[in-house]
């Protein structure tokens, strides 16, 4: 395909945090960016050209929007279908349609990546409580209950640690289609993220490991703590499923590493990732350069880590007791602050994060933790 090339303005769905580490990205490469969302005042839309506040649904405004691009791509997977090809008719949407289609739910996922041989969770295709009854006599206990649409974040999932937890479950789920997955005693969660570009290039970041606390990823490190050929094997599993799926882009995959260092993977998001954040100061080309590359048909940046780094996510909660001491985190040695220009903040609400560089992933772990804990000082 034909390079986009600087100069030109691309078009992003979405207008949280991604997109405007998207944005930037983009602007540093020389570009002008466009946004559309429900919203204004939006993370993307501070820093971009032209903030254009619709419904995603409204496909007037959605073709005009589209009609001012080179290019279309995307910061959240939960864009309509209809929104997509709508886009379609004036501007490429990269990654493209199909990769949403597939990845937006989680069955159409699942089953994707088995037909492909690709090592998944054992899951099972739940629409009542007596399906919900047939799977559990098959993954046996605990297992987790998911919805199969718009789920992120621990949102819309549930365990059930045995079949008397079905009747106090299951009407959070009725009504919509849910997968019921076996529970998986895991060492520890990994993902890698992959770039791939219109002429099959791929570049890979990572394994970077991740620990969540109520259901939100709170650390990410890399390197990760695996054998070397459990991150070699990881790195080619995002390779094969990114060639499968066509993605012209970026895309995330998170796994499990069981106990017996298998890999399992445990989803897919077409776009950048929230446990990649920490390449932006670690890496010669950041994953969200990448996305512009690849989105615009340059080559792939080297993906390369000059250092160990850590990334922690920055909570509505440290608000609560008013503004954080931003002074004390920024004088801890080689810490970096993000903040995506939120100004409300919320309980569970991802307000920034910081991302701190050392010696080895130990370090840069408790380098982060104590920053962190810094902003909470009085």
């Amino acid at each position: 395909m034909k390079p986009i090339p600087p100069g030109s303005t691309l078009g992003v769905l979405g207008s949280g945090q991604l997109g405007r580490m998207f944005a930037i990205a983009a602007r540093q490469l020389g570009y002008r960016v466009h946004v559309l969302s429900p919203d204004d005042d939006t993370p993307t839309g501070q820093v971009a050209d032209l903030e254009i506040r619709a419904a995603y649904d409204d496909l007037d405004a959605v073709a005009s929007f589209a009609r001012g691009v080179s290019v279309v791509t995307f910061e959240f997977e939960n864009v309509p279908a209809a929104t997509t090809a709508a886009c379609e008719r004036f501007a490429p949407v990269r990654p493209g349609g199909n990769v949403l289609h597939t990845t937006q739910n989680r069955r159409r996922e699942k089953t994707f990546l088995k037909d492909a041989g690709i090592p998944v969770t054992p899951f099972w295709s739940v629409h009542s409580p007596g399906d919900l009854q047939v799977a559990l006599a098959q993954t046996g206990c605990p297992a987790v209950l998911k919805t199969a649409d718009w789920g992120y974040d621990g949102k819309g999932q549930a365990k059930l640690a045995s079949a008397a937890d079905i009747d106090r479950v299951w009407p959070r789920f009725a009504g919509g289609e849910s997968i019921l997955e076996s529970f998986i005693d895991f060492q520890c969660e990994i993902s890698v993220v992959g770039a791939r570009g219109a002429d099959g290039s791929f570049v890979a970041y990572g394994p970077m490991q991740n620990s969540h606390a109520n259901h939100i990823l709170d650390v990410s490190f890399a390197p990760a703590a695996v054998k070397p050929s459990v991150a070699a094997e990881a790195i080619e599993i995002a390779r094969e499923i990114l060639r499968r799926l066509e993605v012209v882009g970026v895309l995330c995959v998170e796994f499990f590493v069981d106990r017996h260092d298998r890999l399992l993977v445990n989803e897919l998001a077409p776009r950048p990732h929230n446990s990649g954040h920490l390449t932006i100061d670690a890496c010669t080309t950041c994953q969200f350069e990448q996305q512009v590359r690849a989105v615009c048909g340059l080559p792939l940046g080297s993906p390369r880590q000059h250092r160990a780094a850590a990334m922690a996510n920055l909570l509505g909660e440290l608000w609560q007791a008013g503004p954080p001491n931003w002074s004390a985190a920024l004088a801890q040695n080689d810490v970096k602050l993000h903040l995506y220009g939120k100004a409300a903040p919320r309980i569970g609400r991802k307000m920034g994060h910081l991302t701190a560089l050392a010696d080895t992933a130990d370090e840069a772990v408790q380098r982060v933790h104590a920053a962190r804990q810094a902003l909470a000082s009085a």
